[in-house]
């Protein structure tokens, strides 16, 4: 296919080049940071729960990736950093917040999946068992197959209200949000209309980025892990 160059005015041709990507006026910038590796499951040990979540602190190698978040953003224009109820999102905030000199704010309606019956490391357990109900859980792409389970439709209506929450704070600003993996795969899933699980599994550490632009949901990136190397 060929196309022709209208001439300008003074009789140039008008060149038309591919635009670099924009932030919208309006919008709101969201750095998605997943948690730092957590403490590993012990059955004996289950996690102690907050609301019923189970809360792990971080492993020493998840401290090592907060380390790794913080140095890479450290340099990056940052309007406010978001955590969720649960410490380890706290504890991979703090040496950014620290280096930034801000304080964290708490989202609630970014926690992580409650997972019902299996909450407290047992959860960890059954998937790396192959547990029937694990295996069912994702060909049904469906967290509520586990027994006691946040619904689909609940976690993901907690989640949109969160993310249009912060949002609607910071109209032209980037925020930092320390989150989890079920929330990161709802998030980006939501924005693409892609099957649930699609996005489940980000890493440890990783940044993904996520255009709030009225009602555009814009992927700009996905578990990028460079800093980590």
């Amino acid at each position: 296919m060929t196309s022709t160059n209208t001439p300008s005015g003074d009789g140039e041709p008008v060149e038309y080049r591919q635009p670099r990507f924009r932030l919208p006026a309006g919008a709101t910038e969201l750095l998605l940071i997943r948690h730092g590796e957590s403490a590993p499951a012990q059955m004996d040990r289950p996690f102690p729960l907050v609301d019923g979540h189970g809360d792990p602190e971080l492993a020493p190698d998840g401290r090592h990736q907060a380390e790794c978040v913080a140095r890479r953003l450290a340099t990056t224009r940052i309007d406010a950093i978001y955590v969720t109820t649960l410490r380890r999102t706290a504890e991979t905030a703090a040496p950014l917040a620290a280096r930034l000199g801000m304080t964290p704010r708490v989202s609630a309606d970014l926690r992580e999946v409650y997972l019902g019956e299996w909450e407290g490391g047992l959860f960890r357990q059954r998937v790396a068992q192959a547990h029937p109900i694990a295996q069912r859980m994702r060909a049904e792409q469906r967290w509520d197959v586990i027994p006691g389970a946040e619904s689909a439709d609940l976690f993901a209506e907690r989640v949109r209200r969160g993310v249009q929450s912060i949002a609607a704070c910071h109209i032209d600003q980037r925020v930092a949000l320390f989150t989890h993996g079920g929330v990161i795969g709802q998030i980006l899933a939501e924005s693409t209309g892609s099957r649930p699980f699609a996005f489940v599994g980000a890493d440890n550490g990783s940044i993904s980025t996520l255009v709030i632009a009225e009602r555009d949901w814009l992927i700009r990136g996905y578990n990028d892990v460079s800093h980590l190397a």
